[in-house]
């Protein structure tokens, strides 16, 4: 018999419960330029307007409220690039809970120096000769920590789970029918959250993960029917999507419940960031910008309803961004 998937509908409805009193409902934005570029009606799901500047704060905070006394006096221990470091950090200081976070030490100064504002102690890791999980396995264990993944637990998929509910309902809202959601995808769970809630309501609607080149375990992995690792050697700008492989507990999700995958170069995902902030007047950082890259460069299938693209997250390096926006990187 096929194993059941790791959330319902339920718990996504759960978890926005849960969450509703420290999380920000997003807005859908629409522009006219982008519509008249893509060819189509193109509605953005804008997260960086999100506690923390990006969707993991959903997750998180879904994660941490459901401690008990015990566990949240001994702390919590996570693994991040960045953003699911600031969910967690945020979240935690929010509940009066400890939190340490292991992260690359080449990641963004933004995201580490925020991290470390919201009180979190980081522990940072060379990327490419270490495992971030082994790390924070090893420091939970040794001070009795409860581990909060960045990607395979329930409630974190639950949590950002609430992404997908808040579309559905601002799509009802604006009295249109929803025929795509292009998502970016790292580990999966944004997507398994998204597609759980969005597929619960609407089946017909097509859910397309979106993810930089050499960084496409998820796309090939569809295809293959099975988990697919990133190269060693692999290489990009989107330094939030670069999970090693699709989560154990997030793929059979998204096996189910995913369209296609879609893959964009760093190229593209530059030309998307400079569009956002010249024309969108929005900031999005790399990995943010992905499904925006692909719904401009036409990557997107043909659909009958409107695209909501999700832009996951706003927290970019300022020296590199400025780089971008000016062409010099």
């Amino acid at each position: 018999m096929t194993e059941p998937l790791a959330i319902t509908p339920a718990d996504i409805s759960d978890a926005a419960w849960i969450i509703a009193a420290a999380a920000v409902r997003t807005p859908l934005i629409e522009n006219d330029r982008l519509n008249a570029l893509c060819g189509r009606r193109v509605l953005l799901k804008f997260e960086g307007a999100q506690r923390t500047g990006s969707f993991k704060f959903r997750g998180a905070y879904n994660r941490l409220a459901r401690l008990n006394a015990e566990e949240r006096a001994a702390g919590v221990v996570a693994w991040s690039s960045g953003n699911h470091a600031q969910g967690v950090a945020d979240a935690a200081q929010l509940l009066g809970i400890a939190a340490t976070i292991v992260m690359p030490a080449d990641a963004p100064a933004i995201k580490l120096a925020n991290t470390r504002a919201l009180g979190a102690e980081v522990v940072t890791y060379d990327r490419l000769r270490e495992s971030r999980e082994a790390i924070a396995t090893a420091l939970a264990e040794q001070r009795g920590a409860t581990l909060v993944p960045s990607f395979d637990d329930p409630f974190i998929i639950a949590g950002q789970g609430t992404v997908g509910l808040e579309v559905v309902e601002q799509v009802k809202e604006r009295d249109v029918t929803l025929g795509q959601v292009l998502v970016c995808c790292g580990g999966g769970g944004l997507t398994a959250g998204i597609g759980t809630a969005v597929k619960a309501q609407a089946p017909e609607v097509a859910i397309y993960t979106v993810e930089p080149a050499g960084f496409d375990d998820t796309a090939r992995s569809l295809r293959s029917g099975v988990r697919e690792a990133v190269a060693a050697d692999a290489r990009s700008i989107c330094d939030a999507l670069q999970a090693p492989m699709p989560g154990a507990m997030t793929f059979p999700i998204n096996k189910a419940l995913v369209t296609g995958g879609l893959v964009v170069t760093d190229r593209q995902v530059r030309d998307a960031m400079r569009f956002a902030f010249s024309t969108l007047k929005l900031v999005v950082e790399p990995g943010g910008a992905v499904a925006l890259a692909a719904m401009m460069h036409g990557l997107a299938p043909p659909t009958d309803g409107v695209s909501v693209v999700v832009l996951s997250g706003s927290n970019v390096d300022p020296v590199d961004y400025a780089a971008i926006l000016t062409g010099t990187d």
